[in-house]
């Protein structure tokens, strides 16, 4: 009949579903148990009596099947809430990247600048033991006086020494010429006495 091709149906379709952990399995087995009674039963008030569990039981598999269906489609809706809370986070730590990244080139410009300050401040120091220009250029002034000086007596010096090694020259020449004639002249005594020596030795007629 109509009514158990629909009951059949509805077992078949139970029997699909796994309800691990919800006593689906259990409620599926009574069903099967008070079909077969209800099959076998001998008169009419036994068969209703066992329609009506299987009626029953099959209200309890249709409320855990639609239980589960919720709590299907609510865990669908958690995951695409999770998929989003997800990007979410990857987006915030994205953009903590980036911060962090800026963070460090600020960092690094600050120890920059804090390195640049102490050798600005370590040479201002050194600046501050010096005298100041215009007392530097004064003392640049005073010394390029005395250099000019320097150098004009240096001048002098350079042809002092000049005239002296040409004086000293000339006398060097003058002795040099002045040995020569003692030479010459000593020659020249030698050769006179030779001859007068010869002289004398020669024998008078």
């Amino acid at each position: 009949s109509a009514g158990i091709t629909d009951l059949y149906e509805v077992i078949r379709k139970r029997l699909l579903i796994d309800g691990d952990g919800a006593g689906d399995d259990r409620r599926i087995n009574l069903l099967v148990k008070s079909f077969i009674k209800w099959c076998n039963s001998g008169s009419q008030e036994e068969g209703y009596s066992q329609y009506q569990r299987m009626l029953s039981t099959l209200s309890q598999c249709e409320f855990s099947m639609g239980k589960t269906l919720l709590v299907y489609d609510m865990n669908l809706r958690e995951m695409e809430n999770y998929e989003k809370i997800y990007k979410e986070i990857e987006c915030s730590i994205a953009g903590a990247h980036e911060k962090i990244a800026e963070c460090k080139k600020q960092i690094l410009q600050a120890k920059r600048i804090r390195k640049n300050r102490q050798e600005y401040d370590a040479l201002a120091k050194v600046i501050q033991h010096h005298p100041d220009r215009h007392e530097t250029l004064k003392e640049l002034e005073a010394l390029g006086k005395e250099l000019e000086h320097l150098s004009h007596i240096k001048e002098s010096v350079e042809d002092k020494l000049e005239l002296r090694r040409k004086q000293f020259h000339v006398l060097l020449s003058t002795i040099h010429e002045l040995q020569q004639t003692l030479e010459n002249d000593e020659k020249l005594s030698e050769v006179e006495e030779a001859q007068e020596t010869t002289i004398d030795a020669d024998p008078k007629p």
